[in-house]
């Protein structure tokens, strides 16, 4: 039992394109430690060397990886099912993992894993990975893809940062809408991992901690079933659920206010550890 309390959960955190995987962990470092203390984080480096220009040379030291490459409408992928069975590979090898993370194009690639073991095409001998955390991520356009990864509502529970200033607002978006009752961190700026104040942290920190006791109470639950007899009556599951639930029927809107960076270029605002003025963050549970 107490071992079970012990042990964290796992994220696999995936970076944005031609990044790296300590890069991403030096973007998230900017949030408060409460809001992941809970959580084991991996930072695995992309598939394949950047192709090409990395944004951020001369802001975060080489060497830069991406996952996979595309087309400028992205709509056509290249090297995908090479990344999809790799990182399925690296889930089975080094988890199991909890939730997903991920940064642009690596928050899309977390996205269409856990679309794609919801609908059973991938990772079929994994547990369900329960949650997302996507920073602008954005949904695949391929017809063929869409059809299966977005084919239902993706039940995973799910919060998106979305900046008023992303290229890939909409995007991100069109990604929040394809899961089941998503949380929506709106931002005044692009496409950065954004800073944020005190209510923010607060606000994330609650998501997480209801997905912690999510599964200690399934956890202890299983166990407490294992050691009493098969007609004794488990726990209402229904009532574990509501602690976890973020949304009610019908939605509702509230502000709150977080850190905007400095105007600066998006690759430089991610890297700087200056303290940042007030702004306002819509947020919609």
């Amino acid at each position: 039992m107490e071992e079970l309390k012990e042990k964290k959960m796992k994220i696999l955190c995936l970076h944005g394109f031609r990044t790296s995987g300590a890069f991403l962990k030096k973007q998230i470092s900017k949030w408060d430690p409460s809001v992941f203390q809970e959580f084991d984080m991996v930072f695995p480096d992309g598939l394949f060397p950047a192709g090409g220009k990395s944004d951020i040379e001369g802001i975060f030291p080489p060497p830069y990886f991406e996952w996979f490459q595309f087309n400028k409408d992205f709509t056509e992928y290249t090297n995908l099912d090479e990344c999809i069975s790799h990182l399925c590979n690296y889930i089975m090898t080094n988890g199991p993992f909890d939730g997903l993370l991920g940064f642009s194009q690596g928050a899309t690639l977390s996205a269409l894993l856990i679309g794609y073991q919801a609908q059973g095409k991938v990772l079929k001998d994994h547990p369900p990975i329960k949650f997302l955390v996507s920073v602008s991520g954005s949904k695949f356009r391929d017809p063929k893809i869409c059809d299966v990864a977005y084919k239902d509502p993706i039940k995973a529970k799910s919060v998106h940062f979305i900046g008023e200033k992303d290229w890939l607002k909409i995007p991100s978006e069109e990604l929040a809408a394809a899961f089941d009752s998503p949380l929506l961190l709106r931002h005044p700026q692009g496409h950065t991992v954004p800073r944020l104040d005190e209510n923010a942290v607060k606000l994330l920190a609650e998501w997480t901690k209801s997905i912690v006791q999510v599964t200690n109470t399934n956890s202890t639950c299983d166990v407490e079933k294992s050691e009493t007899e098969p007609t004794a009556t488990g726990i209402n599951l229904a009532d574990i659920n509501d602690i976890a639930t973020e949304a009610a029927e019908g939605s509702s809107t509230v502000s709150v206010p977080t850190g905007a960076g400095k105007n600066l270029a998006d690759t430089k605002d991610v890297a700087t550890e200056a303290p940042e003025g007030p702004s306002t963050v819509s947020v919609r549970v």
